[in-house]
């Protein structure tokens, strides 16, 4: 750790003059900083406590995938958020997590997925029915709804009613809303607690829990197959041939829930956004649609072949990454490109400068869907929609699958007008969408 160069330093002072700031949208203040002050700086944010922020794409590839087994993630999610959902692989760690990965995966192999492709087509297209031709919407809350009903009926079929399905989602989003919440205002944890808000909000987890245990119950009791998700998760075994534990299951269930819905939802609303301000790229989405559709190619071999609706769906990723931060935390002393982090080192590797930065990105602030005609890997040592490394998101198929199936069906039946004039966000625990209005009119 000798002859390391200092980490530039923005004072606590500057936090707590740009509070306020930082409360509303924490981007605008750290691209500040990054152009101040290189690709990373430190941001102190107590008298004690600080956070390296970091655009440095070298640095984020080599913790998530070189060097990923001496960094964790954070408590904001092996604890704050595990206190919600349990241990599932998004909250777990060490060989929790990689027993659990190993068990998992191969429930989300594309074979396996593919047989959920019905599934997640239905669910969207019903959805769809909501949207109210020629008049302006914000269409989030219609693909919010989307995204849950679809990984809820992937998860159960039919074996869930409306009702179940309302609740389960208005008690999931209520965790997060209360999570966002402590995270933002950690001052206000004495409150919290004194008010009975958090255990408000775990006795909501405890109902949502026990729906939960009821629904597997009765498809055990049943002795159906439906080949869904619960279905390949039952089946699933470790190695010395046990099932997972009725918790463990609920666990990873919730789990999905969590990861699987929001950030989708999120991606699909900025895809559209962009696609109402490029039309011309509705219109290729459209023409390959009509080329695919008098094909005799079968659901997962339309998707395949959609490229032009996946490079659209790659570059929104690009410009508007949902998980637009990746935290860790450095187990032991480190270096990287001449800086030093003793160990505990809390790292926030912003997902969101790195896909915008201008020394690894031509025209980084431009929407050119054609920059991945070449595929996304060409860019896999600075693009990280789904992470990176052993801990990349297990889902990232199954979103892709779901996001394709939701554009291609959209832009065949509607053109997109947008009704507003930059496109506006709301970082949160994940990047969220402020001003979706949209005008839907039909072809």
């Amino acid at each position: 750790m000798e002859n390391l160069k200092e980490v530039p330093t923005v004072s606590l002072a500057q936090f707590v003059k740009h509070a306020l700031e930082i409360l509303k949208n924490p981007l605008p203040f750290h691209h500040r900083n990054f152009n101040k002050h290189g690709d990373v700086f430190r941001l102190k944010v107590g008298f004690k406590n600080s956070v390296f922020f970091v655009r440095d794409a070298g640095f984020a590839e080599y913790v998530l995938q070189k060097k990923q087994k001496n960094y964790v993630k954070s408590k904001i999610q092996t604890e704050d958020l595990a206190k919600y959902v349990g241990k599932g692989l998004l909250t777990a760690e060490g060989e929790h997590w990689r027993k659990q990965r190993k068990l998992i995966q191969p429930a989300f192999d594309k074979k396996q997925l593919e047989q959920l492709l019905d599934t997640i087509k239905s669910a969207i297209v019903s959805e769809y029915k909501r949207i109210e031709p020629n008049q302006s919407i914000d269409i989030f809350p219609i693909l919010n709804d989307l995204a849950f009903q679809t990984v809820v009926k992937s998860l159960f079929s039919s074996a869930v009613n409306q009702q179940e399905i309302n609740r389960l989602q208005f008690i999931t989003e209520a965790a997060q809303n209360m999570m966002v919440r402590e995270l933002r205002q950690p001052y206000l944890g004495w409150w919290f607690k004194a008010s009975g808000e958090i255990e408000k909000h775990l006795e909501l987890m405890r109902e949502s829990r026990a729906v939960l245990k009821q629904i597997v119950a009765q498809r055990k009791a049943s002795k159906t197959r439906e080949n869904d998700l619960l279905d390949m998760l039952l089946d699933a075994r470790y190695e010395d041939g046990s099932a997972m534990n009725e918790e463990q299951l609920i666990d990873e269930i919730l789990i999905l829930f969590t990861a699987g819905h929001e950030t989708t939802a999120n991606a699909l609303t900025f895809t559209l956004q962009l696609l109402a301000l490029h039309p011309e790229w509705q219109e290729k989405i459209y023409e390959e649609r009509l080329n695919l559709k008098s094909s005799n190619e079968d659901l997962m071999g339309r998707i395949r072949a959609s490229k032009v609706c996946q490079q659209v769906i790659e570059e929104a990723m690009r410009l508007y990454p949902p998980v637009y931060f990746i935290d860790r935390v450095n187990l032991t002393d480190d270096h990287f490109n001449g800086l030093g982090y003793k160990a505990g080192s809390n790292l926030l590797f912003s997902i969101y400068e790195i896909h915008r930065h201008p020394k690894l990105w031509d025209q980084p602030m431009a929407f050119m869907p054609e920059r991945f005609a070449g595929g996304g890997r060409q860019f896999s040592s600075h693009y990280f929609p789904f992470g990176a490394g052993p801990r990349k998101c297990i889902g990232n198929n199954f979103a892709m699958y779901e996001m394709i199936i939701a554009i291609t069906e959209l832009v065949s039946k509607y053109k997109i007008h947008p009704n507003f004039k930059t496109i506006a966000v709301t970082p949160l625990i994940a990047l969220k969408p402020k001003n979706a209005l949209l005008t839907f009119v039909k072809r």
